[in-house]
């Protein structure tokens, strides 16, 4: 039975629609498919969807591994990532987390790790009289926040000793970390927990990673506001989830699909 239809009084243009859908199906899970995968997903016979293979293995969209088994050719890669490179992290964050800042009333941040270092490259500023305002190219030590800490789950092991290898850590809050192994244990929950929940000044901070298409980390969200707002359990997870969603889109506009197929595959 085909999940995809195509009704008679539409404008779509049926080649063109199983075309586009014949790449769709290409996934982390699924990189290699035959002719027969293309039918069966699209509910119409083999021959019928020749040309259209035939076109896109021609353009390059498509590549031939084996008799009637293809995967993704160099011309999705090459024109996605060319796509992708040419967008600002700005810009292509700035409109989700303005939508999660209003969905949570709550300032949302975006930063990126230099050294030590987190810096804050966007705010989404909440208008509410206590509301954390964090200035962009505010500078704070990772171990020390939710969103640095979210960064240095990025590093291997051995990045992060070489990186913290010279550096006395006892003299922060008892918040954060005060000893290299403290810090690379920690470190090593934040991976495994996938996001990082972090306590200073009155205020909580909730972070999560963006990811690339390399499934690198390569910037960090949050949901930040006073613990008057952020005591209730019930009240965090809601945050968080909104959070952790609002991360996967924005990777997936990054050009990191493993996660959404992931989501898409487990429903």
């Amino acid at each position: 039975m085909s999940i995809v239809s195509l009704t008679d009084n539409d404008y779509r243009v049926p080649a063109l629609f199983r075309g586009l859908t014949i790449i769709e199906m290409f996934n982390s899970r699924d990189r290699l498919l035959t002719v027969q995968d293309f039918a069966d997903k699209l509910g119409v016979s083999t021959s019928s969807i020749y040309r259209i293979v035939t076109t896109l293995t021609e353009m390059n969209y498509l590549e031939k591994v084996a008799k009637n088994t293809y995967q993704l050719g160099p011309q999705v890669i090459s024109n996605g990532f060319s796509y992708l490179a040419s967008r600002d992290l700005v810009d292509i964050a700035m409109p989700h987390l303005n939508t999660l800042r209003n969905s949570v009333s709550m300032s949302c941040h975006l930063s990126i790790r230099e050294g030590q270092d987190a810096v804050y490259i966007y705010r989404s500023f909440a208008s509410q009289r206590l509301s954390v305002n964090v200035p962009i190219g505010t500078r704070i030590p990772c171990h020390c926040s939710a969103m640095g800490r979210v960064l240095l789950t990025g590093l291997t092991e051995t990045d992060l000793e070489s990186l913290y290898q010279h550096t006395r850590l006892d003299g922060y809050s008892a918040a954060a970390p005060r000893s290299l192994p403290e810090l690379k244990q920690t470190i090593q929950q934040d991976s495994m927990q996938g996001w990082v929940e972090h306590r200073s000044d009155f205020a909580t901070a909730i972070a999560a990673p963006l990811r690339d298409h390399h499934n690198q980390i390569v910037a960090a969200i949050n949901v930040s506001g006073p613990d008057a707002f952020m005591e209730e359990p019930h009240q965090r997870k809601v945050i968080r989830d909104a959070l952790l969603a609002t991360a996967r889109r924005i990777s997936f506009e990054l050009g990191n699909i493993r996660k959404m197929a992931e989501k898409v595959t487990h429903r």
